[in-house]
């Protein structure tokens, strides 16, 4: 019966050392913290910044277009051809 306490001591540090190792919160010593881009944009200007079209919804006479680049996203109101809102998700 001693054994079952002394084992689930060993699965939790385990499993956080583990957690440790593959995921973590933030960037890693050394590592440059990465700065947001603006909070509003134009589509055009976050096409040219490398920002991919990952979905696009019409809504009404318009559509939202939701574009993301790394882990950063934001989301864009599409009015005609030359006319485009967008604001960040994150």
């Amino acid at each position: 019966m001693k054994l079952l306490p002394f084992a689930v001591v060993v699965l939790f540090s385990a499993s956080g050392a583990i957690a440790q190792e593959v995921g973590g919160m933030g960037p890693k010593l050394g590592q440059g913290e990465v700065q947001p881009p603006a909070a509003k944009a134009s589509m055009g200007d976050l096409l040219s910044k490398g920002y991919e079209i990952k979905a696009a919804v019409p809504n009404g006479g318009k559509f939202v277009v939701f574009l993301q680049k790394d882990q950063s996203a934001y989301a864009c109101e599409v009015k005609s051809l030359t006319a485009s809102q967008c604001g960040a998700l994150n």
